[in-house]
C-alpha cells in the first residue's frame, strides 16, 4: 500500500512534503527518464541493469506524486528512436512493462491510480501489449492520478498521425469545424490530459528528444545531472519547489 502522507523527519537542507503541499502542485508532470545506461556503465554492469534499477524509481516517484496530489504523471518509457539500440537491449526494455505491471499493478488498483498508454502499440511485442492492456483495463474505473506511459512514442509521429486523422475525418464528412488548438488537442495521443505543467529530465542532457513537442509549449523545464536510477523522492520535491517559485505568464505580462 502507498505510504500515507505524514510528517517526516527533515534532514538539513532537505525539502519536506509538508512544505511542498503548501504551494501549487503541478497538475501534470512529465519525465524524460535518462541515464540508465550510464548508471550501469559506471558500475561495470550491463545497460539492462540500469533499466531494471530505473523501473524501481518509477514506482517510488509514482507513489510520491500521487500522495502530493499530482493529477497526471507521464513517463517516457520507450521512444520511436529506441528501436535503433542493440536488439538485446530493446528486447529487455520491452519486457520491463510486463514485470512492472505484474509487481506493481495490485498497488495501483488499491490506490486508485489509473494507467494509460500513449504511443504506437501495434509495433511492440504481443506480451508487452497484453501486459499494458491488462493494466489499463484493471485500472480503468480508478479516479485518482493518471500514470501515463509513453511507449513506442514520438512527438513528431504523434503530430503527423493527428493531421492524417483530421484529414480522414474531413474527407468522410465528419469534421465541420475549423481546426484550432482545442480541436487539434482532441486528435493527440494525450487527449483528455492537461498539458504538462512541469517537465523533468535527468542525466544532464538538455533537449526534448522528440517528447510531447506540442504539449510542452508552455511547460516549465527542470533539468538535473542526476542519473535516473539515482533519482530520489527528494529530487522530485526539489523540482516541484523550483516550479512553485516560477511565474507562469503564458506569453502575457
Amino acid at each position: 500500500m502507498f505510504e500515507k502522507f505524514k510528517k517526516s523527519k527533515k534532514e538539513p537542507g532537505s525539502i519536506s512534503e509538508e512544505e511542498i503541499v503548501k504551494g501549487p502542485i503541478p497538475n501534470h508532470i512529465a519525465i524524460i527518464m535518462d541515464g540508465n545506461g550510464r548508471w550501469a556503465k559506471k558500475r561495470s554492469l550491463p545497460r539492462t541493469a540500469g533499466h531494471h534499477e530505473g523501473m524501481k524509481v518509477v514506482k517510488r516517484v509514482t507513489k510520491l506524486a500521487s500522495r502530493l496530489g499530482v493529477k497526471a504523471l507521464t513517463v517516457y518509457a520507450f521512444s520511436t528512436e529506441n528501436w535503433k539500440r542493440p536488439e538485446d537491449e530493446v528486447n529487455f526494455l520491452l519486457k520491463l512493462p510486463e514485470e512492472f505491471m505484474g509487481t506493481f499493478l495490485p498497488e495501483l488498483v488499491e490506490e486508485n491510480v489509473r494507467v494509460q498508454i500513449m504511443g504506437n502499440k501495434d509495433a511492440i511485442p504481443t506480451h508487452t501489449q497484453k501486459a499494458v492492456d491488462k493494466a489499463v483495463n484493471d485500472t480503468k474505473h480508478n479516479t485518482g492520478m493518471v500514470l501515463n506511459f509513453a511507449l513506442n512514442y514520438g512527438g513528431r509521429a504523434e503530430i503527423i498521425e493527428a493531421v492524417n486523422n483530421i484529414l480522414v475525418d474531413y474527407q468522410e464528412g465528419n469534421l465541420h469545424n475549423k481546426v484550432d488548438e482545442t480541436l487539434f488537442d482532441q486528435y493527440l495521443m494525450s487527449a483528455g490530459l492537461q498539458d504538462p505543467d512541469l517537465l523533468i529530465r535527468t542525466s544532464g542532457e538538455i533537449r526534448l528528444s522528440n517528447f510531447m513537442l506540442w504539449q510542452l509549449a508552455y511547460t516549465e523545464f527542470w533539468f538535473t545531472d542526476v542519473l535516473w536510477p539515482d533519482f530520489k523522492e527528494q529530487h522530485l520535491l526539489e523540482a516541484i519547489q523550483a516550479y512553485q517559485k516560477r511565474g507562469r505568464r503564458f506569453g502575457g505580462i
